[in-house]
């Protein structure tokens, strides 16, 4: 620790030094409320005099009233920094360093010991040793900021300590990493060159009001790469509740407003758990919707596990699909945002893809719960872009757990379900056809199409949707002319009208007999791709694929008024057991869904 010797010439300094050291043991075992000095005026002897402005006016004010005793009963740094102060009047060596130096200059000012009361006075003496010594020293800065706590407001008033000690530090936090030579406290993994964070560990040793303040400096500052202000901040919290310390909402609103406006200056998990920490405290909404902000921003970083905010006062299943929703809100106003500046991007494209995940995983997690509502399910799904799910794999698995959920033993898919618990409770017909209007039929794999046309859960018109964009899938792919099968698959039985699958054909309703030959042709053609075939069969199969099609549709469409096996969209078995399919990877679809509502 660095030490410095201040001495001033000076007479009597036995007799004032006795009366001194008498008074100071003295008093040493007095009560905390207060510290009293006391001084015989007869040993108060022209030097001590002659430095202290407020003496001079307390022994003025004592002779008017005939007291030879003057009561010192407020000074800051009490009885050890008099002491000081009165040993630098009398020209005894008195010893400063970092521990005690706060104390005596807060003292001396409270004694006025000003240059102009005497040209070389202790107050200035003190500032030059702080300059030349004190702030140059990292730890010694850090060392004389945390006395100052205890000396306030004295330490806020004279010489600004506080704010000289603050700058100091953040000056040299803000340095460039090849410019520090000095020691400093750092137990991660250390690297030949010095870290950025070099200098976090030191100051969360501080007290939160006064790591706050040092903080903000070094933003300020602008010297300091946003993700190392947030590694400090991070540090810190985790800090405060390790020591087993509870936050406060004061202490949680102030981390959040010191976060850097930079997207990835924290990561997307901290984030969440503040905000997890915010509702629990019960803090400002202004709080919540920054933090919902900065989460939007960087929601692709997040999982599924961080999104389970259970709902206030609720049962443990229960999660808040509110919170998600205005999390999710924020990124596609982000989206968007990006959009009208950059147009098509593929940071972006890769950004969506990911969040569709995120968000198809967290609708697997709630749609476990059979009281989780349909219009906050449907919203929540329907909210992403189309180019968030270039694969529907994933949503038609969520929509098929919902459907099935037992509504007693939160039945998961793929288990077989019993008939009777085949429905999510309380789910109407047209709450279930609006739900399955999500699928869009063309970005189902091959594996989520088989299992599709046999799931009986499902209602009739999406499974007749299913088959028929598979049929000309299929047909497309058997032909080098695919397009004039395409088009001859869409033409009615007459060959003048064109047969759309609309609502109003598709309440009518196949016959079993012709539902089940179009079951076995998709299926057929989904094993036909793993065998080989010669030339004749090949054609052979498109034959049947194209032909058989074309006549039930073609029978069905025009037979309007005929009655169907499942009707429209009633459920009778459970449906087959279907192992998730791998994921595929192709551009998304640029045309939008064609789900029948």
């Amino acid at each position: 620790m660095d030490r410095r010797y201040l001495r001033d010439a000076g007479e009597h300094v036995g007799v004032v030094t006795k009366g001194l050291m008498e008074s100071s043991h003295h008093h040493e075992g007095s009560p905390d409320s207060g510290i009293e000095q006391m001084q015989n005026l007869q040993c108060l002897q022209f030097p001590l005099l002659s430095k202290s402005s407020h003496l001079q006016k307390l022994v003025a004010s004592a002779t008017e009233e005939n007291s030879d005793e003057i009561y010192i009963p407020d000074i800051p740094g009490g009885s050890d920094a008099f002491e000081i102060c009165a040993k630098f009047c009398y020209g005894m060596i008195v010893t400063l360093n970092a521990y005690n130096v706060i104390a005596v200059h807060c003292a001396a000012e409270y004694l006025e010991m000003h240059e102009t009361v005497e040209k070389g006075n202790l107050l200035y003496k003190i500032e030059v040793f702080l300059n030349t010594s004190i702030f140059r020293s990292w730890r010694d800065s850090i060392i004389v900021l945390q006395s100052t706590k205890s000396l306030l407001p004295w330490s806020e008033k004279s010489f600004k300590l506080v704010n000289h000690c603050i700058d100091s530090i953040a000056l040299k936090a803000s340095m460039d990493v090849s410019k520090v030579d000095w020691s400093y406290t750092y137990t991660r993994k250390r690297s030949i060159s010095v870290p950025k964070d070099w200098w976090i560990e030191d100051l969360c040793e501080l007290d939160f009001e006064l790591f706050s303040r040092v903080l903000a400096t070094v933003k300020a500052m602008k010297r300091v790469p946003p993700e190392v202000i947030g590694a400090a901040l991070k540090h810190y919290t985790y800090n405060v509740t390790e020591r087993g310390n509870m936050m406060k909402s004061e202490f949680l609103e102030a981390i959040v407003g010191l976060l850097p406006a930079e997207k990835g200056s924290v990561s997307c998990n901290f984030l969440l758990r503040l905000l997890r920490s915010s509702r629990m405290m019960h803090c400002g909404v202004a709080v919540e919707r920054d933090l919902m902000k900065r989460i939007g921003r960087q929601l692709d970083e997040a999982h599924v596990s961080d999104l389970l905010f259970p709902v206030p006062g609720g049962e443990s299943t229960d999660y808040d699909i509110e919170m998600v929703l205005s999390i999710v809100r924020e990124y596609v106003r982000m989206e968007r945002k990006i959009v009208i500046i950059n147009g098509h991007d593929l940071v972006l494209d890769k950004v969506r893809i990911a969040v569709g995940k995120l968000v198809d995983g967290y609708l697997a997690e709630i749609a476990k719960n059979s009281h989780q509502s349909v219009d906050k399910f449907i919203e929540l799904a329907s909210i992403l872009s189309a180019e968030s799910r270039p694969v529907h794999d994933e949503i038609y698995h969520v929509i098929d757990l919902y459907l099935k959920v037992d509504s007693f033993t939160n039945a998961i898919f793929p288990r077989k379900i019993p008939t009777h618990d085949l429905k999510h409770p309380d789910l109407s017909k047209s709450e279930r056809k609006k739900l399955c209007s999500l699928i869009d039929c063309k970005k189902l794999s091959p594996d989520a199409i088989s299992h599709a046309v046999q799931n009986e859960s499902l209602p009739l018109r999406l499974v007749v949707q299913v088959l028929f964009f598979e049929q000309l899938r299929a047909a497309a792919a058997s032909t080098c002319n695919g397009c004039s099968v395409a088009a001859e698959l869409q033409s009615g039985s007459n060959g003048s009208a064109r047969s759309i699958v609309t609502e109003e054909n598709l309440d009518s309703g196949p016959t079993p007999e012709d539902l089940a030959c179009l079951k076995t042709i998709v299926l057929a053609n989904g094993s036909r791709g793993s065998n080989k075939t010669g030339p004749d069969d090949k054609g052979s199969g498109r034959v049947k694929a194209i032909a058989a099609p074309k006549k039930i549709f073609g029978k069905w469409l025009s037979g309007k008024g005929q009655g169907g096996g499942r009707g429209s969209g009633s459920d009778s078995t459970g449906s087959p057991e279907l192992t998730k399919p791998e994921e595929h990877k192709f551009t998304p679809a640029r045309n939008g869904r064609h789900s029948v509502s």
